[in-house]
């Protein structure tokens, strides 16, 4: 049975859900919903059979499943209406901003009992599999830590510079926008971690995000996480991911594709997809039917979002 979808936020993330939904045979996106009329016309013109409605309430209203792809701050009255109603919900990252809202809103939507799942991107992807097993069978070797690089000429980058709430230090920055996919990654490999050193810089301007970060986590074993994160030069973008093993390691760049060392130069990875955002893309979506139907999925669940979600505040504040 096709999934009726209402889909609230009608950015860059939303749309890219929209594309991504359309070609998938589970699911059909029936309303739509963003305040910014232009948005709603772009995304009309891609989905002319779905209702673009009045307001969020009535998008929710018209579907089975609710994806939330607004801003963070409202996501938490969003996302428990849809509670309310009965409707599945599938989340972006972060749950928010503030930790109390945001466990109030997780121990919310449990007592609601209806299915959720958040979308870390690389969750169900090939990377993410592959690393995993590799890790738990030993072809690692013993687990020695993770080194996340992260650095941007521009934040935000060009193609996000529709949405300007990520400049601002409320609900933007690349900590919470990118390096949260990375912690989440890097939680699946080493458990649960901690933070014990962090230091953020942030702009003379108090109202703009960070511009960098140095951090230290560590993992109950005592394992490292090292995260350098930096903004401003002429460089390209970077989006390094490092999982740190004593017989092998692996490199994640740009969230999807990863290479493999036994020592040497880092070596290319055939996980089989020629575009692999989209096909990751594709097998959350396959894995979200999965969990609307109470089945094990891959999905980063309400718990695991809540504690990425800690990860990012208690950097972006600073510790040590």
């Amino acid at each position: 049975m096709t999934t009726n979808v209402a889909i609230i936020g009608l950015g860059i993330m939303g749309r890219r859900m929209l594309e991504n939904m359309q070609r998938h045979p589970g699911y059909a996106v029936t309303a739509l919903w963003d305040p910014s009329s232009t948005s709603c016309q772009n995304a009309a013109q891609m989905a002319p059979e779905a209702c673009v409605a009045t307001s969020a309430e009535a998008a929710i209203a018209l579907a089975d499943l609710v994806y939330l792809a607004c801003p963070p701050v409202p996501r938490k009255a969003y996302a428990l209406t849809a509670a309310a109603m009965g409707k599945a919900i599938f989340l972006e990252k972060p749950l928010g901003v503030n930790v109390a809202e945001s466990e109030a809103l997780v121990a919310g939507l449990k007592a609601s009992g209806v299915p959720v799942a958040v979308n870390f991107t690389q969750a169900a992807g090939a990377a993410m599999t592959g690393v995993s097993a590799a890790a738990r069978d030993g072809s690692l070797g013993e687990l020695c830590g993770v080194d996340i690089v992260v650095t941007y000429a521009h934040w935000p980058r060009a193609w996000q510079q529709a949405a300007d709430w990520l400049r601002f230090r409320d609900e933007g920055g690349m900590t919470r926008e990118v390096l949260s996919h990375f912690l989440f990654f890097s939680e699946r490999i080493l458990g649960p971690l901690s933070v014990s050193f962090a230091r953020p810089s942030y702009p003379a301007d108090p109202a703009l995000c960070e511009t960098h970060l140095l951090a230290r986590l560590e993992s109950v074993e005592g394992r490292v996480v090292s995260i350098l994160a930096t903004t401003g030069g002429a460089q390209p973008d970077r989006q390094e991911l490092t999982i740190k093993g004593s017989s092998a390691s692996y490199k994640v760049t740009d969230f999807y594709v990863d290479a493999l060392s036994n020592g040497g130069a880092f070596t290319p990875v055939d996980r089989g997809p020629t575009d692999p955002r989209t096909a990751a893309l594709k097998h959350q979506l396959d894995d979200l039917l999965l969990c609307l139907n109470g089945q094990p999925n891959r999905l980063a669940t309400l718990d695991e979002a809540l504690r990425v979600q800690k990860l990012v505040e208690t950097m972006l504040q600073g510790r040590g």
